[in-house]
């Protein structure tokens, strides 16, 4: 799962609303962490915005985190941490926290928020399946 998280470069072929991904640098740290600055384009209807983010994947721990760099957020920022299942399987948390620039886009996402990241996240269960087998 972690492995999958990490690939940004693939969410177009599974993510909803991903229409596009592109890695701009990827570093390798001395502390074990590679950072991943990389842009989505997410579409929806007639809203389509390219933002740009940090992601500093932590192999090690199984943790990875995310910041905001550019675009239409006034913040944003995720993270996941990865566990395994005893007798197999992964543990994931996730959390996200942002804000719009636009008041009107922020009140729109707000009604749909909940099922939108369910979404995200059967999305993310379902490419896991595909690719690894059912849990």
């Amino acid at each position: 799962m972690y492995a999958l998280v990490a690939d940004v470069a693939r969410y177009p072929e599974f993510l909803p609303w991903t229409a596009a991904a592109r890695i701009r640098s990827r570093k390798q740290r001395d502390d074990g962490a590679e950072v991943v600055e990389a842009d989505l384009v997410i579409s929806f209807k007639v809203f389509r915005e390219r933002f740009g983010s940090r992601v500093t994947l932590w192999p090690g721990v199984r943790r990875i985190d995310t910041e905001y760099l550019d675009g239409p957020f006034r913040f944003m920022r995720s993270g996941w941490t990865f566990r395994d299942r005893e007798g197999g399987g992964s543990s994931v948390d996730f959390f996200v926290e942002f804000e719009f620039r636009n008041a009107i886009l922020q009140r729109l996402i707000g009604v749909v928020f909940d099922e939108a990241m369910r979404r995200v996240v059967r999305a993310f269960e379902a490419r896991a399946a595909a690719l690894y087998g059912p849990a």
